[in-house]
């Protein structure tokens, strides 16, 4: 990957364009089935990007509770995009809604003083709930839903590669009907920065336009897109870390830590208290996080399973003193 950026030809993409970015912005558009996209520092900024096309202020947006949009990307959807965010509870399952919860949520027309609901934010996978996809005959429920009621759709697709490997299906499955998109590359794909937000020719026109104005003027990027193109090489790898994840977290239940078989490579286990417990993993080594009262760990194309094996014995090593 370092070797690619080095070698990166490049240009100026604030004036006449980069190449290497140009080909990766192509490359994640035909991935995700849509006319275009946009290379972008990060998801939040993508995220920022679209619900500033799709919303005037004072617009209510809705998301599933706790989607990264509503708690992940300090107020910028309201902030900077000027949306009203409602949070929709969970129902089929962690992370999931219903169409029957969208339509309810989505409002009727009224008098001029009536909330306006303009968009829903879905995302696939869910972080916060542990990673879990979203099917694709489910996503195209929810889509219709959103339709029906006049609602835009975008989607926080930054862990949608993962979605992907674990549902056996091309990405652009699970991008039908959306009006926007936005996906990652640093995260389990390995690239050191960058996302890319996407949809159709004038929204990549108008983005171009928001992106600039958040200070996103890039100029040889093809360096860090060079990354990018060497992270799609890597899709395929998701499998392994999923794989990773699904042996940690049998280890932990075997440990007596409650916890589900994980959905791709997020497990979630249960503690009193999430906050001490990563404190302690963290002095044996172990790193991982505090998330809605459970502790969060992630594999990534940098932990085999043999770091998988090491980590449970070092877990086990806190769990028994």
């Amino acid at each position: 990957m370092r070797a690619a950026m080095a070698a990166a030809e490049v240009g100026d993409d604030v004036l006449d364009g980069d190449p290497t970015m140009r080909a990766l912005e192509d490359r994640v558009a035909e991935l995700l089935g849509v006319e275009g996209a946009l290379w972008v520092p990060s998801g939040c900024m993508g995220n920022t990007i679209a619900l500033m096309a799709h919303l005037e202020r004072g617009d209510r947006f809705l998301a599933p509770r706790a989607a990264h949009v509503l708690g992940n990307e300090l107020g910028a959807p309201a902030w900077l995009a000027g949306g009203m965010p409602e949070a929709l509870a969970w129902e089929p399952g962690p992370g999931r809604i219903s169409p029957e919860t969208v339509r309810a949520w989505a409002g009727e027309t009224g008098p001029y003083y009536t909330l306006r609901t303009r968009l829903l934010c879905l995302e696939n996978t869910h972080n916060a709930a542990g990673g879990t996809v979203l099917p694709p005959d489910e996503h195209a429920r929810l889509v219709a839903a959103a339709v029906d009621c006049g609602l835009r759709v975008h989607l926080d697709g930054a862990r949608i590669w993962n979605a992907a490997v674990a549902l056996e299906v091309p990405p652009a499955a699970l991008t039908v009907g959306v009006d926007t998109v936005q996906v990652c590359l640093s995260k389990g794909l390995g690239a050191p920065v960058g996302s890319l937000v996407a949809g159709s020719a004038a929204f990549v026109a108008e983005a171009r336009r928001l992106r600039k104005m958040l200070g996103g003027g890039v100029r040889q990027g093809g360096v860090l897109a060079a990354a990018g193109l060497v992270a799609l090489d890597r899709i395929e790898d998701l499998a392994t870390d999923h794989a990773n994840a699904a042996a940690l977290a049998a280890g932990l239940a075997d440990l007596g830590w409650p916890v589900d078989r994980p959905s791709t490579n997020i497990v979630l286990a249960g503690v009193p208290d999430a906050a001490v417990m990563s404190r302690r993993l963290a002095e044996a080594g172990v790193l991982a996080a505090p998330m809605n009262g459970s502790i969060r760990f992630v594999t990534h194309r940098d932990v085999n399973r043999a770091a998988i094996e090491d980590a449970l014995r070092r877990v086990a090593s806190v769990t028994t003193h």
